[in-house]
């Protein structure tokens, strides 16, 4: 009795996990990342149709917020557009990001803009926490940050720090080390391009510096 029990157990772990890794593929937080989402994820954001789902899936990955914002501009209005971003979107580079770019982030105005701009350069999220921090609460502080990130330095990053890059596990989390230290980003695109086509490479090097 006691083997059954532990085999059906077992059996219960291995069906929840297909399930639990689909809740947590693309997602920071609330906030899905379109380039990573699943169909099944995208189809569940509002003013997402089944044929919207299957242009982001062909066009992806998009390398700008910008460019994710014309794909949906052909089918959504600014209005609908907002409401989706509430749930879907591609994370901007706190230090290239356009203002239009800013302003997409849902309930973003021209003095959380100002604010966003008046640190830069950030050398690291840490940094966004604490200067906007003095602005919002925590809660709002953690909202923002699903729509930003810094590029982290790809000789010095921890573990933690890589496997915030959407779409990251633990095979990707190893090549990225594998190679340290890097010498160039051409090196990276040389060696991470092993593993991955060429898009996917150019998805990640958005997130990655050696500065």
């Amino acid at each position: 009795m006691n083997r059954l029990k532990l085999f059906a157990a077992a059996v219960a772990v291995a069906l929840l996990v297909p399930a639990a890794a689909d809740a947590q593929a693309g997602r920071r937080g609330d906030v899905l990342d379109a380039n990573t989402a699943s169909e099944k994820q995208l189809l569940a954001v509002p003013g997402v149709t089944p044929a919207l789902a299957k242009s982001i899936l062909a066009r992806r990955p998009f390398l700008t917020m910008s460019e994710f914002d014309a794909l949906l501009g052909g089918s959504l209005s600014r209005e609908q557009r907002a409401e989706t971003y509430r749930r879907l979107f591609v994370q901007i580079n706190l230090n290239a990001a356009t203002n239009a770019e800013i302003l997409l982030i849902p309930g973003m105005g021209n003095r959380m803009l100002g604010e966003f701009e008046e640190y830069r350069p950030y050398k690291a999220l840490v940094q966004f926490r604490r200067e906007i921090g003095k602005y919002v609460d925590d809660k709002e502080l953690g909202r923002l940050e699903q729509y930003v990130f810094v590029p982290i330095n790809l000789n010095t990053a921890s573990d933690a720090d890589i496997l915030t890059i959407p779409g990251m596990g633990q095979r990707m989390l190893r090549e990225f080390k594998e190679y340290r230290p890097y010498k160039a980003i051409q090196q990276f695109r040389r060696e991470i391009g092993k593993y991955v086509d060429d898009k996917e490479v150019a998805r990640l090097e958005r997130y990655v510096t050696l500065n």
